[in-house]
């Protein structure tokens, strides 16, 4: 090759990447402009189109930003013909997948026509196996199942939608856990998950209302939160307050004050070693309070009430038995010799200044 020859090829290689460089630059994504102010003149900074720009000096911050939030798009033409779908689905935690699938909710062609019935006949078709496929795990079903249940409770209960995206996450973490099974079924987890969601969003809501649209019972909701607070980790407070008091309340006329008082305090201590523990994390916390009052006073030196009163009094308010109770109150009182070392309950008594009996 001649040196003319060689000149000429170097001299186009230098232009062509002269052009693409060029070209990268008019092409290039950026994002729009993250100040509100400009940098030169501390104007303020606008975007119109595809442009931010100061409004007083007019600075060109950034330009050719591509946005890629999902928004209403025209499957077709650019003339507005058509109907609005759109271009992309959002995350959604009430979906298995999170709403990431392939979805067949088109109803127009890439040139903006409406399908015609066997179109959209073909795309049903499509749609019902990609749901089978995509539910091929019969984990995926149920959990599908209780995402159904948690929009259901929700809409019932009036309550904001990311109140039913907290109960699905929380749902989710369940089954990934692998909490649902034996008396603790799916209907439950999804109402407990509910209860605590609302509870933790600032919309609390009481278990009687939430059983009113969940597929379980009272007992079964009440132990689903629960164990959703005590198997995952939750920080998360309790659904329910105060089950030590209600019991006690019911037990008012084989009680006098002073034992009120104690046992009061010495059950709460119990029953903050059974959240930590845990002890019975698929049972109600009411339960719980009941047993914690029955290991608080064989804890002392009074020995009050007997198993059948305690179940007597917390079966007022939710399901229970007397062997619970006393299955219970056995392994709160375990935790407590070996969290403090003994069975003496002087140590938490005092701490309330309050008198042995």
């Amino acid at each position: 090759m001649s040196s003319k020859s060689l000149f000429r090829y170097e001299s186009s290689v230098a232009e062509q990447a002269n052009q693409d460089e060029s070209s990268q630059a008019v092409t290039g994504e950026r994002e729009p402009a993250q100040v509100s102010t400009c940098v030169e003149c501390d104007g303020q900074v606008v975007t119109e189109d595809n442009e931010s720009f100061c409004a007083d000096c007019g600075l060109v911050l950034t330009t050719e930003h591509v946005d890629r939030q999902p928004m209403l798009r025209v499957h077709g033409p650019s003339d507005d013909s058509g109907p609005a779908e759109w271009s992309c689905e959002s995350i959604n935690p009430l979906r298995v997948d999170k709403g990431l699938h392939t979805t067949f909710f088109l109803g127009s062609d890439g040139y903006g026509n409406s399908l015609s019935s066997e179109q959209m006949d073909k795309f049903e078709r499509l749609r019902q196996r990609h749901k089978r496929f995509q539910m091929d795990d019969k984990r995926a079903i149920r959990l599908n199942e209780g995402y159904r249940d948690i929009e259901s409770i929700i809409g019932n209960l009036g309550l904001p939608g990311f109140v039913a995206e907290d109960a699905g996450l929380f749902l989710k973490q369940a089954a990934d856990a692998r909490l649902p099974g034996g008396r603790m079924s799916w209907e439950a987890l999804a109402g407990g998950a509910v209860l605590l969601a609302a509870t933790e969003t600032g919309f609390p809501r009481s278990c009687d209302e939430v059983v009113q649209y969940t597929k379980s019972s009272h007992e079964r909701v009440s132990a689903a939160a629960r164990k959703l607070r005590c198997e995952l980790g939750l920080n998360v407070p309790p659904a329910r307050e105060g089950v030590v008091d209600d019991v006690l309340i019911a037990l008012d006329d084989v009680l006098d004050v002073q034992t009120c008082l104690e046992l009061r305090q010495l059950s709460d201590h119990l029953l903050a070693i059974a959240d930590d523990e845990p002890v019975g994390p698929g049972t109600s916390r009411l339960t719980m309070g009941a047993a914690a009052i029955y290991a608080a006073d064989r804890l002392t030196d009074g020995k009050i009430v007997t198993q059948a009163q305690v179940a007597e009094a917390a079966r007022t308010i939710v399901d229970t038995s007397k062997s619970r109770v006393s299955r219970y109150s056995q392994e709160l009182h375990d935790a407590y010799v070996d969290k403090h070392g003994s069975d003496d309950p002087s140590a938490v008594l005092e701490r309330g200044r309050i008198r042995l009996r």
